[in-house]
């Protein structure tokens, strides 16, 4: 941006956009539903509940269904996917019946384990009799499946092209693709909403960005009002 075009954007000072932001009125309600929303779909039951007692505000599923889905994506997190797909299965065996490529992830996060704890052989028979054919079927699944056995052709693992699948963020992917599955299937909203309107702030200001200078929220952790360069 030229420094012409720079110049000509309308420039708001701070005291003026606060009053601005002040004149918008939000109800304390519809900000608690949010917090509530987001600790229910996380799954923090403990702060769910001291959060209802202190609002008022009740939770949009019943609270008890949190722990047995909190179980379930734990096991997955710590590396137990046998035991998690039993517990899923006991919730509801029709979450994994209907979504094939969320069981393929799950296998595979079993196969990951069995590579991580060095079962080569237990591993390689397990890819084969459980994963290959899924393989065959989906090209999708064959192609994360040869990432996936890969694993074995490398001494040192940690410097390999293929090191992200032993990352605990790869245990939390499958465990956050499970946790959404689980709350489908209970009729409820997968992704909370404060994330998705945190997105809808930065990308009204880019877009505000390109028609005046007014202060920003670059921290969005702190919300952090920033003066215009």
């Amino acid at each position: 941006m030229g420094k012409g075009e720079s110049s000509s954007k309308k420039v708001i000072g701070r005291e003026d956009w606060e009053k601005r932001l002040s004149d918008v009125k939000i109800r304390k309600e519809d900000m608690n539903k949010l917090v509530m929303n987001y600790l229910v779909t996380e799954g923090y039951v403990d702060a769910a509940e001291k959060f209802q007692l202190e609002s008022g505000v009740k939770p949009e599923i019943d609270l008890s269904t949190i722990t047995d889905r909190m179980t379930v994506r734990k096991a997955v997190q710590s590396g137990n996917v046998e035991d998690a797909l039993e517990k899923v299965n006991d919730l509801n065996p029709e979450i994994l019946d209907t979504n094939p490529q969320l069981f393929f992830h799950l296998q595979q996060q079993r196969l990951i384990e069995l590579i991580r704890s060095g079962k080569v052989e237990e591993a390689l028979e397990f890819a084969q009799e459980e994963l290959a054919p899924r393989g065959e079927e989906n090209h999708q699944f064959l192609e994360e499946l040869e990432r996936t056995v890969a694993l074995l052709a490398f001494e040192d693992t940690a410097n390999s092209p293929v090191s992200d699948l032993l990352d605990i963020s790869q245990r939390q992917k499958t465990a956050s693709e499970l946790n959404a599955a689980i709350l489908t299937s209970q009729s409820h909203e997968k992704d909370p909403r404060l994330p998705s309107l945190l997105k809808m702030l930065v990308w009204a200001q880019n877009q505000l960005d390109e028609k005046v200078s007014y202060p920003r929220i670059n921290d969005l952790v702190n919300a952090t009002l920033e003066d215009p360069v």
